[in-house]
């Protein structure tokens, strides 16, 4: 099927592009916005995005702007996919060009440092403030981007509080190598995929240092109890956390060669510096950030995360790896609870 409709893609990184791919291959046409000129420059002149998502050709269908104006004009369909830490300053200046009737959808996977808000809810307060209004929609799953532009199948689920908008972006999205599930749970889609990318450094770390699988299924499993422990404090449906945003994103961020956070813990494990590793990559890995604004929102909600505050420590307050290791394995024994 052939739609006859565009949308904005709000972000020119590897997963902006995958998604920006993905959906003009089926005929849509797409708004790539990048914030830096040359970036977008180059991106036209290639007819691909050899900075973070090489070897992938995109279609005549898409066009590269830098303006943000000319990204989202007369478009009531827009995708962001900007990092969490610049994704309020960017929406707030999507605001003023807002069609009515605007569907937002996040791809975005973290918690804003100074707020403690989800992607969703930073939106939410923004708009507050201008009078606008907006319905918010949440794509998120197990999907590496490399992967997706491959057409490797994938799975992922998006979330919205109407169920005609899950609809609808179901329809944008899905093809015969990417399945959209849909869900009523904003809150818990979100969660998941930022929570998700602690646990990858954990378990990076923990490659780093030499450990097995024995280890990864563990942290694995303790850091899915984490998670949902938070989740359910926040009002997000437990069986959220076993779908594909949850329990299929964790495995894949742990586990996958692809996962820049994995590959931030790995190579803080073998010995290297946070700063250092953060200079050497090109990417952001959002794992960092979320880190922080984890760490204070579960002190806030008065939730136990014991693996949360160890990669903590290790990132913020220089502890080592194995030190952290020790902390955890030498915690008073208790029944397993799963969240």
């Amino acid at each position: 099927m052939v739609f006859q409709q565009q949308i904005a893609v709000i972000g020119a990184g590897s997963w902006g592009t995958a998604l920006t791919k993905l959906v003009s291959d089926k005929g849509i046409r797409v708004r790539l916005w990048g914030h830096r000129r040359d970036h977008v420059e180059k991106i036209r002149k290639e007819k691909e995005n050899s900075t973070y998502l090489p070897g992938v050709v995109l279609s005549e269908n898409v066009e590269v702007v830098a303006d943000i104006e000319e990204a989202v004009k007369d478009l009531n369909t827009i995708l962001m996919v900007v990092p969490s830490h610049v994704y309020r300053q960017v929406f707030e200046k999507i605001v003023p060009f807002l069609e009515k009737n605007s569907i937002i959808i996040s791809a975005t996977k973290g918690i804003e440092n100074e707020t403690l808000l989800t992607m969703t809810q930073v939106m939410t307060e923004v708009l507050e403030k201008t009078g606008k209004k907006a319905d918010f929609a949440v794509l998120s799953g197990p999907s590496f981007a490399k992967e997706v532009a491959r057409q490797t199948p994938t799975a992922v689920t998006v979330a919205a509080h109407d169920k005609e908008i899950v609809r609808q972006i179901q329809q944008i999205f899905y093809t015969e190598r990417f399945r959209v599930y849909g869900s009523r749970d904003v809150i818990g889609l979100e969660l998941g995929g930022a929570l998700k990318n602690i646990i990858a450094i954990a378990a990076g770390i923990c490659d780093g240092l030499g450990f097995g699988t024995n280890t990864r299924a563990a942290l694995i499993t303790r850091g899915l109890a984490e998670i949902t422990r938070l989740g359910v404090k926040m009002g997000a449906d437990p069986l959220t956390f076993s779908g594909l945003g949850g329990l299929g994103d964790l495995v894949l961020t742990c586990t996958g060669a692809l996962s820049r956070n994995r590959t931030v813990g790995l190579k803080l494990g073998q010995g290297k510096k946070l700063a250092v590793i953060l200079d050497e990559m090109e990417m952001v890995a959002e794992g960092v950030k979320t880190t922080k604004s984890a760490w204070t929102l579960a002190r806030k909600q008065k939730v136990e995360m014991p693996i949360l505050e160890q990669v903590y420590q290790v990132l913020y307050r220089d502890k080592s790896c194995e030190d952290a290791v020790h902390s955890l394995l030498l915690r008073d024994l208790k029944e397993e609870i799963y969240y």
